[in-house]
């Protein structure tokens, strides 16, 4: 089993999902199934069926979640320094085209939201970056073509 690097704060956010699912979500379908029960005939009962759908995904998440939790390496980004770009980097960018800055934390793949500047380790500009440093241009082959950044910062939590 392939162990995937994971950072505590996206550790504890997973168990904290995999505990709502299971002490608040659970209960609340398992009352929905109970009254559409009482309704009568299950086979022409919407809101029976749509409670056994929610039953559905919120078993298949559970199970999701606790297979990504025990294949996690969790890595305490509090204890890394340096100035070379690793996992739990926080580090600055400019588009060398553009003059554009943009900020990315390197998490693991399971914990990646590039709206809150959280990159998978397993993207294409981690990987162009991981062991440069700052003053160091990379370049970046994207979707949309390649790219050259070079790096500003790197800076830990």
């Amino acid at each position: 089993m392939e162990k995937v690097p994971m950072t505590l704060d996206g550790h504890a956010k997973m168990m904290d999902e995999i505990k709502h699912l299971k002490t608040v979500e659970r209960p609340r379908i398992i009352r929905l199934i109970e009254e559409a029960r009482a309704h009568g005939d299950l086979s022409e009962n919407a809101e029976y069926h749509a409670a056994k759908d929610q039953q559905g995904w919120t078993e298949a998440r559970v199970s999701e979640l606790e297979d990504k939790i025990s294949r996690a390496e969790i890595i305490d980004i509090s204890k890394l320094s340096g100035d070379t770009v690793k996992f739990g980097a926080k580090v600055t960018l400019v588009d060398e085209d553009s003059e554009d800055e943009a900020s990315y934390q390197i998490v693991g793949e399971f914990e990646a939201d590039v709206k809150k500047g959280k990159i998978s380790i397993s993207s294409p500009i981690a990987r162009a970056i991981i062991g440069k440093k700052k003053g160091d241009s990379v370049e970046v082959n994207t979707p949309g073509g390649g790219k050259s950044y070079e790096i500003l910062k790197v800076k830990w939590a």
